[in-house]
């Protein structure tokens, strides 16, 4: 029963056969379903080093590295773009920082072993 008198058989595209409105990420029209594009990556990527220095380095920083890396074509041929690479070296350092910092709190001699 297809309901409300719209049969299937003579309409194999209505009521929802036509498969996803918003499109595919792997769509061949531009701007269609695709995510995020590269350059606005790189510029979350940068925001999240930035800020990762501040606050939540743990978070923060993979955080960066993931978008950078994205950003730059999840490869180191070619060209880079300026932000994606920043991005990764900066999300780089916040990670360790905070790896660092961690590590720290909780080592032997702070009272809380």
């Amino acid at each position: 029963m297809a309901g409300f008198g719209n049969g299937t058989r003579r309409y194999p595209r209505s009521s929802g056969r036509t498969g996803s409105r918003w499109g595919s990420p792997r769509s061949s029209e531009a701007g269609t379903g695709a995510g995020p594009d590269r350059a606005t990556l790189g510029v979350v990527g940068l925001v999240c080093a930035v800020a990762g220095f501040f606050a939540l380095g743990i978070v923060l920083g993979p955080a960066a590295i993931v978008c950078g890396w994205l950003a730059m074509g999840r490869s180191w041929t070619g060209p880079r773009p300026v932000p994606a690479l920043v991005a990764v070296a900066l999300g780089a350092i916040d990670t360790l920082l905070a790896i660092i910092w961690l590590a720290g709190a909780t080592g032997p001699g702070n009272g809380l072993l």
